[in-house]
């Protein structure tokens, strides 16, 4: 039986997958951090981990970076409530074999995950288009800019929502965190791009292309 390791900040969720999977594949354990989620991969030795995009510390794409580092072949499936463009393409940059959103099934999660031990590449079907366009050398521009490569995905959607002109109360409901989280994020995306203010950061992204004016 396939084994997996589930990695996701949210216990309930973990939880979910759990009893979703249970009698499909042999979860060996869970984690909530990048640093318990490394450990236990390493520990462990999963067939496949099944993992967040979106968490505390650089999300599965710093998993994938620090495994990867000491366990090369370990392969990755990222399951996600984003669908974004940039999310999807980060974490496949870094070495996932596939990419699904969390309104998938327990029996087609289950499918996923076997597929990607069996050396499969797996993505919903919504998703599948344009990663394909990505890697054929449709790749947006924005994509590969260094510059954006410094910015986590939460911090590329914060980018995204400041950039249409929403407010920061705006984006804490829309991405269910909090105002101060906000801030947070973006006095980082700040810094790492060597901008003053929220004005000057949608202009960087409107004249990257990156996104379009509101």
């Amino acid at each position: 039986m396939t084994s997996v390791v589930i990695v996701d900040d949210h216990q309930l969720f973990r939880s979910g997958v759990r009893a979703e999977l249970d009698g499909f594949v042999d979860v060996l354990g869970d984690a909530a951090t990048v640093e318990d989620a490394v450990r236990l991969v390493l520990e462990a030795e999963p067939d496949v981990v099944v993992l967040d995009v979106q968490m505390p510390g650089g999300g599965g794409v710093e998993v994938i970076r620090q495994v990867a580092e000491r366990r090369p072949a370990q392969r990755f499936l990222a399951l996600s409530v984003s669908d974004a463009p940039e999310d999807v393409i980060a974490v496949i940059r870094a070495g996932a074999r596939g990419y699904v959103t969390k309104t998938i099934s327990g029996p087609e999660l289950a499918d996923a995950v076997r597929r990607v031990a069996d050396g499969d590449a797996v993505f919903s079907p919504r998703l599948a288009g344009f990663v394909l366009d990505a890697f054929a050398g449709g790749l947006p521009a924005q994509e590969v800019d260094p510059q954006l490569d410094q910015l986590s995905p939460r911090e590329r959607e914060v980018l995204r929502h400041i950039a249409r002109g929403y407010l920061y109360k705006e984006i804490a409901q829309r991405l269910s965190i909090s105002t101060k989280t906000v801030e947070a994020h973006v006095s980082a995306v700040l810094r790492k791009l060597q901008l003053s203010n929220r004005h000057e950061l949608s202009r960087w992204a409107v004249e990257r292309g990156w996104i379009t004016p509101p």
